[in-house]
């Protein structure tokens, strides 16, 4: 059997995840994290500090930090939930949804380039493992085992 963990280390790598920052946008550095936070604000409803952590697997003392860097970069808002006024929900600016469109932007044309040195048949293989891959990972109790998702 091929050396696993050297396979997805080359593929982190190769994704750039490794990198300090992951992506610029107009001058705006985001590190890995930021930009995984602005995804999922932009992608949940009306999400909680706590929801957004959680769906991270993050411990909240770390993404408190994450998420004080990006209110002073006006990308993201936190406001009181009216029901509850310890549950800060948090919003993107329309800055904020700008760069997390261009990143997204940015991460599809990289995989759709990536996927252009493969015929029909590998995309949909490689697309099906990746969902098989998840689906298992779900399902481990291993340490990095993802929340949600």
């Amino acid at each position: 059997m091929e050396n696993l963990r050297g396979m997805f280390q080359i593929m982190t790598r190769r994704f750039g995840l490794l990198n300090k920052n992951c992506c610029t946008v107009g001058g705006c550095d985001l590190s890995l994290i930021q930009s995984h936070i602005l995804y999922e604000i932009d992608n949940q409803h009306k999400p909680s500090m706590q929801q957004i952590a959680e769906t991270l697997g993050t411990d909240i003392t770390t993404f408190s930090r994450q998420v004080q860097s990006l209110v002073k970069m006006n990308l993201i808002k936190k406001t009181p939930d009216p029901s509850d006024k310890r549950i800060s929900i948090l919003s993107l600016t329309t800055e904020g949804k700008y760069i997390a469109t261009t990143v997204d932007q940015q991460m599809n044309a990289f995989l759709n380039e990536v996927f252009s040195h493969m015929n029909d048949f590998e995309k949909e293989t490689v697309v099906r493992s990746i969902q098989l891959l998840n689906n298992a990972m779900a399902k481990s109790n291993a340490c990095c085992k993802p929340l949600q998702g």
